[in-house]
């Protein structure tokens, strides 16, 4: 599953450095598929492909917040979610909406980071 930040966020920002993937954006900020990856571009669900430096749509305009296909649950780089570890409010929790298995994870990694 991808991690979440809940509103409870104070936007104190500890998360952002600590993602390994570039998962985790300031609240009204576009992100990229290709920031903190090897994506050069991106087939999407419909067939269509994207480059991987096109912006897309914040997902909060209030508080950070993680897209969650860029989630990997810190797989493959450390031991637990870094942001979770890290937040001082423990507003970093599992996405209910985004279940996955450590195969799954692990698959996602390699493609985000080409490998």
């Amino acid at each position: 599953m991808a991690i979440i930040i809940t509103d409870e966020c104070i936007n104190c920002g500890a998360c952002e450095p600590e993602c390994p993937n570039t998962a985790i954006y300031e609240g009204g900020v576009e992100w990229t598929w290709g920031g903190g990856t090897e994506l050069q571009s991106v087939e999407l669900e419909d067939g269509s492909s994207i480059p991987g430096d096109e912006e897309q749509e914040p997902v909060s305009d209030e508080f950070y917040y993680i897209v969650p296909d860029k989630c990997t649950e810190c797989i493959g780089f450390h031991e637990e979610p870094q942001c979770a570890a890290v937040c001082p409010v423990d507003c970093c929790v599992d996405d209910p909406d985004y279940r996955e298995t450590e195969e799954e994870l692990t698959a996602k990694k390699e493609w985000l980071h080409d490998e």
